[in-house]
């Protein structure tokens, strides 16, 4: 399955006005739980800005302070990347530069692993929303309001049906939000977009 993950605002951005994503920095048993999500993962596809976020986990051992931190480390060194960038002229560690549009390296992921894999970074997942290449949405949405910023989810052409299969609230009241593509049923409109 390709998965879409990603912490959101109650009005619905990944970032603030300013770009800041300090209200979403997880509490330890959210952290934990994020590994647990990572580690059953088999790649993950993203744009520059998530790349170069996350890239620390590699290059920093400042971040290796606890067992959890040393394991999310060693999980995020271990994960296959595809980085989606026009400005980047090589990467990192365990990634590669896309070569192909998003549909046929989501496709080529997917052929190499037998394992989920996820796409990260508004931009570039709402290519693949808009290309119906999602089936999973899984949303960790924080407490807060941030009145504008990145928006997690692209506007769509059509409507999209969503099963909820799952949630769960954290301590710090963040709540997980598990959905899956629904099946199309016959009302559904399935003009091409």
């Amino acid at each position: 399955m390709l998965l879409f993950s990603m912490g959101v605002s109650v009005d619905g951005f990944i970032t603030d006005r300013d770009g800041g994503i300090g209200w979403s920095v997880p509490d330890d048993e959210l952290f934990r739980f994020h590994l647990d999500r990572v580690s059953e993962l088999g790649a993950i596809l993203c744009g520059r800005k998530l790349y170069q976020t996350m890239l620390v986990w590699e290059t920093d051992p400042s971040l290796r302070q606890d067992e959890a931190s040393t394991a999310f480390a060693d999980v995020w060194c271990a994960l296959p990347k595809v980085v989606f960038s026009r400005t980047l002229d090589r990467v990192e560690g365990n990634a590669r530069l896309a070569r192909g549009s998003v549909a046929e390296e989501v496709a080529a992921a997917r052929n190499e692993t037998d394992r989920d894999v996820e796409i990260g970074g508004a931009i570039l997942a709402a290519q693949a929303i808009e290309l119906g290449l999602v089936d999973e949405l899984r949303l960790f949405r924080h407490p807060v309001m941030v009145g504008g910023g990145t928006p997690a989810l692209p506007p769509v052409a059509q409507t999209v049906r969503l099963d909820l299969v799952e949630t769960r609230t954290f301590p710090t009241r963040v709540i997980y939000e598990r959905y899956r593509r629904a099946p199309l049923s016959a009302s559904d409109d399935v003009r091409p977009s």
